[in-house]
């Protein structure tokens, strides 16, 4: 059926809509009235200031200092020379974006004494990052780097993400400073880069089971030494996607660069990440 209205034709469908629209207007109409009313008797809504705030900022650095069972004392000695506790932790996060935490995995006797005293020293520091499924065990800290890097990822969006050992000191301004000019390049594995010989004998202090696979000449190929590292963004993604395919060598300097060794990454060899000493310029300090 259709309605002629002067020169136009509607059908009555089209003018159920049109009548519809109508009492739509009418009901918002209503509801800006009795908005305008709330706001002159004081009512504000909850979620205006929300709208207002400025933005968190998105942390500079996740900084994980891998560490073990039985090395509290390397982790106050950390603690007391830059790391800090509780307010100023907190304060180098919301001022510095940097955020420092003790990675750490589980006892193979799941909730030993082992497992308990981190959980204990974690309730006093609220300092650790601790990886529920991973079990300590010096041959697996390969995995345990992976595992860092992957959770880090996808606990905190940062810029970096930075692996240390529990026995190198920083200086923190220095490494936010290097880290900063940096931020133009989004894939970048930055470290005191090396390489040496592949050892292949068993009962060797750094034997590597898979020495065959880097060539008759047993050279690793260049990557960032174990003592700190720093990984951008997009790489600590790929890491996170990709963990279950990303092969762990006998040592985790190795593995990391292996991971990138055949991706378009810039490998960035600042040599003031090599911590050997701080009079030759480094930022670090291996103890």
């Amino acid at each position: 059926m259709r309605l002629k209205l002067g020169k136009s034709v509607i059908s009555v469908d089209d003018s159920w809509k049109i009548l519809g629209c109508r009492e739509q207007l009418k009901k918002l109409s209503a509801l800006e009235m009795d908005l305008a009313t709330a706001r002159q008797k004081g009512f504000v809504s909850n979620y205006l200031p929300e709208m207002n705030k400025t933005p968190k900022k998105n942390p500079l650095v996740v900084i994980g200092i891998l560490t073990g069972f039985g090395r509290k004392n390397e982790r106050e000695a950390i603690r007391n020379a830059w790391m800090g506790t509780g307010a100023a932790l907190t304060k180098m996060e919301d001022n510095k974006g940097i955020i420092v935490r003790f990675v750490i995995g589980r006892s193979s006797n799941r909730g030993d004494s082992l497992d308990r005293s981190i959980d204990s020293e974690n309730k006093q520091t609220n300092d650790f990052f601790i990886l529920e499924n991973h079990i300590e065990a010096p041959e697996e800290l390969p995995n345990k780097t992976k595992l860092f890097f992957a959770h880090a990822a996808e606990s905190w969006d940062a810029d970096y993400y930075a692996k240390f050992n529990d026995d190198v000191y920083v200086n923190i301004d220095a490494l936010g400073n290097i880290l900063a000019a940096h931020l133009n390049q989004p894939r970048v594995y930055i470290g005191c880069m090396k390489s040496g010989d592949v050892f292949s004998e068993s009962g060797e202090k750094w034997y590597e089971p898979d020495w065959w696979k880097f060539g008759d000449g047993k050279t690793y190929f260049r990557h960032a030494s174990g003592e700190m590292l720093v990984i951008s963004k997009a790489l600590a993604k790929f890491v996170s996607i990709n963990r279950s395919i990303l092969r762990a060598y006998a040592h985790d300097d190795v593995s990391v660069g292996s991971w990138f060794i055949g991706a378009n990454v810039e490998h960035i060899n600042e040599r003031k990440f090599c911590c050997s000493s701080w009079s030759s310029g480094a930022i670090c300090s291996g103890v």
